[in-house]
């Protein structure tokens, strides 16, 4: 190759992407999606306990989450105070969302992704 040939690869390289774009790593790729995984699955969890708790409560019973170990360690009266809904909705759908962005980062870093800084 010339080296007007091996500039035009440079500039075509720095115009897709190349400088200013970063790639991960394999590992920290797997890392994102298998802790996203980990992540969305506790917030499915949070969020069916929200859901059984409020079927419970028109019910007139009551349900304990599977979070609430003992007297202590015990989020059945968390996920029932007004800061658990700080946007109107339960919290936990806020994971459901943010953990699935962090496995869709991973997968396309997986898949060769190159981000912006």
């Amino acid at each position: 190759m010339t080296t007007e040939a091996l500039d035009r690869t440079e500039a075509d390289e720095d115009r897709a992407g190349g400088s200013g774009a970063v790639g991960g790593s394999r590992a920290f790729a797997l890392t994102l999606v298998i802790t996203g995984a980990l992540g969305l699955l506790a917030a499915w969890v949070i969020t069916l306990d929200k859901t059984k708790i409020l079927e419970a409560k028109v019910a007139g019973r009551t349900f304990t989450p599977g979070c609430s170990l003992n007297p202590i360690v015990s989020c059945g009266n968390i996920m029932e105070s007004p800061q658990a809904k700080a946007f109107g909705f339960s919290n936990p759908m806020l994971g459901l969302v943010a953990y699935g962005i962090v496995i869709s980062i991973g997968l396309g870093l997986l898949a060769g992704a190159r981000y912006r800084r």
